[in-house]
């Protein structure tokens, strides 16, 4: 009996410390995966805030040398001087980027859109070849389309004009392919049950699907808002005038007026990272719900 007993209060006892022993390895990897969250936000966020707390020192303290992320003696010249000097029109620079991309993020989702519900819902003949092309493009570097753009915008008369940013290269793969992948996901049943309610082929495109799509065509939107915003070589190939500059070639040409001001360097990356952070603060949702339907058919 006693042997009997003991036993039990031993294999009570280890029963007992199991749960714990599975709790705690279930908990690894969940530690494991924040701690990898954690640190890939500060690789990320690290390089904006040494750039802003760069921006809020004086000359003498960036030159002094070593790495401190808050500033001894904070000021705001810096940004004084990069939104007033006449030679740098940061300002002028900030409104054409502006315009330009969200002209050619506009273009982009119109011409995407229209394309991308044609090959998905609509049949016709050659469809799969003019499918097949549009995607081989996806595989030429941008960089090759360089002369050919620069062509016919200068035979077009286009030059140093903001139609030479907007609309070369409005008509790109990748818009469609995306589109394209979330209207095959939407079920066919919706567009035969509105054609039985009498709807014709537009009012099915911009009554229904339109609407449906709206995830994915505002992912679409930013990411062409920011390609345009980002695109540094093209705007310096088409653009001779410095009031006519976008703010990435504008910042290339602070750079060479102000020398080793890394201040003012500093406060130009600053105003030019404040459009975007604040787009995507607005439209992470629908970016993350666009993705997750784009990417999935059916």
């Amino acid at each position: 009996m006693t042997t009997t007993a003991t036993e039990l209060i031993t294999s009570a006892r280890r029963n007992r410390t199991r749960p714990r022993e599975v709790s705690t390895r279930s908990r690894l990897p969940r530690i494991a995966f924040w701690a990898t969250l954690i640190a890939l936000a500060v690789i990320v966020i690290a390089p904006l805030v040494f750039m802003l707390s760069t921006s809020l020192k004086p000359m003498s303290e960036i030159q002094g040398g070593g790495v401190s992320l808050i500033p001894q003696s904070p000021t705001l010249n810096a940004y004084v001087d990069v939104l007033t000097d006449p030679e740098t029109p940061v300002l002028r620079w900030l409104g054409n980027s502006l315009f330009v991309a969200l002209c050619h993020a506009v273009l982009v989702v119109v011409l995407a859109t229209t394309a991308a519900y044609s090959l998905a819902r609509m049949e016709f003949r050659g469809k799969k070849v003019l499918f097949a092309l549009i995607m081989g493009t996806l595989f030429i570097p941008a960089v090759v389309y360089l002369i050919p753009h620069f062509l016919i915008v200068n035979e077009l008369g286009w030059l140093n004009s903001y139609q030479a940013l907007i609309i070369p290269s409005a008509a790109g793969a990748f818009g469609v392919f995306f589109l394209r992948q979330f209207f095959l996901g939407v079920p066919t049943a919706i567009e035969e049950a509105a054609r039985i309610d009498g709807c014709n082929q537009w009012t099915i495109f911009w009554r229904i699907m339109v609407p449906l799509a709206q995830p994915a065509i505002v992912t679409l939107f930013v990411l062409s808002f920011l390609a345009s915003w980002n695109d540094y070589l093209w705007p310096v190939f088409v653009m001779f005038s410095s009031d006519m500059q976008t703010l990435p070639a504008g910042l290339k040409l602070l750079q060479g007026a102000n020398g080793t001001r890394y201040d003012i360097l500093m406060a130009g990356a600053v105003v030019a990272s404040i459009p975007v952070l604040l787009m995507y603060s607005f439209a992470q949702r629908f970016i993350i719900e666009g993705v997750a339907a784009g990417s999935v058919k059916g």
